[in-house]
């Protein structure tokens, strides 16, 4: 008989382990929120100076940087708003756990009924099933833990890849895609996505030059060869456009072709403006092209 009430003993003590902490805990998801909402805003701080830096330098054209900058604002405020969400949430929640009334009800509650129960309904020769099964669920390992915000992204773009496999003719899907992989690094993926882009529409010559920008970083940031040939083809379809512009202004300079270089960057400052902050940036590169050019 002693050995069955010890039993009951534990098993009430198992049971309260599960109920009791989260009651006492006070919450934290607001803190915990609101700390994630800073180091995102932090991350797209960082994000949009380089960006800044790479309009400077002329690395990517002003329309790029546009597009860049409104994509890392939209992603800035949807995490925004899902912090506010969180954060409201939590707080419908407080006063639930600020009720110690509650926890002492539980605390003596619970026991008392498990014991009036069993002495009803009880059945003696099941304690030993209880017992293990109680001491199995105290010792499981918790879950996962939550994903980071980079494997979310991660997850979410591989996600998409998956999906365009059973959808390989959506032309939006494999743009994002490409867009996706660039923003990540995986140059190798983004290649392949735009390759599947430029076969769906051959008409863009944005497309055409961002599919030679990430190959080349994929090709250790060298434009020589089939990177300048894509340029081309972007030329062909809108001599004017400023990243190809750019980036076959860095593909000539890049092959010692300075006066090439010149031509294709005067065209890029002309059609910015010599006094926007993109005209400047391209004004010291051709400022060195014909430094160098007058050395040869």
């Amino acid at each position: 008989m002693i050995l069955f009430w010890l039993i009951c003993l534990v098993l009430i003590v198992i049971a309260l382990a599960f109920i009791l902490p989260p009651l006492m805990q006070e919450t934290k998801t607001a803190p915990t929120a609101e700390s994630r909402s800073q180091a995102n805003i932090a991350v797209y701080r960082d994000q949009i100076s380089e960006l800044e830096a790479d309009l400077r330098n002329g690395i990517i054209a002003s329309d790029q940087f546009q597009q860049d900058r409104d994509d890392l604002e939209k992603r800035l405020l949807e995490d925004v708003e899902s912090t506010k969400t969180t954060l409201k949430s939590s707080r419908r929640k407080g006063p639930l756990v600020a009720d110690r009334s509650t926890l002492y009800t539980l605390a003596i509650g619970i026991p008392v009924l498990a014991v009036a129960m069993y002495l009803q309904v009880g059945n003696r020769s099941a304690i030993g099933r209880s017992a293990a099964q109680g001491s199995q669920m105290a010792m499981s390992p918790p879950g996962d833990p939550q994903l980071s915000d980079q494997q979310r992204i991660q997850a979410n773009v591989d996600a998409l890849a998956e999906k365009l496999e059973q959808n390989p003719t959506d032309f939006n899907g494999w743009l994002m895609l490409a867009n996706s992989y660039t923003s990540l690094e995986r140059y190798d993926d983004a290649v392949n996505a735009y390759a599947k882009a430029t076969g769906l529409k051959t008409d863009d010559a944005d497309l055409w030059a961002n599919y030679a920008f990430v190959l080349a970083m994929k090709n250790g940031r060298r434009l020589a060869g089939e990177p300048t040939q894509l340029l081309n083809k972007a030329l062909q379809l809108d001599p004017e456009n400023p990243r190809a512009l750019q980036l076959s202004g860095s593909a000539a300079f890049e092959a010692k072709d300075y006066q090439q270089a010149i031509f294709y960057w005067e065209k890029l400052q002309k059609k910015a403006g010599p006094e926007t902050e993109l005209g400047q940036a391209v004004g010291q590169r051709i400022a060195e092209a014909k430094q160098l050019a007058a050395q040869k």
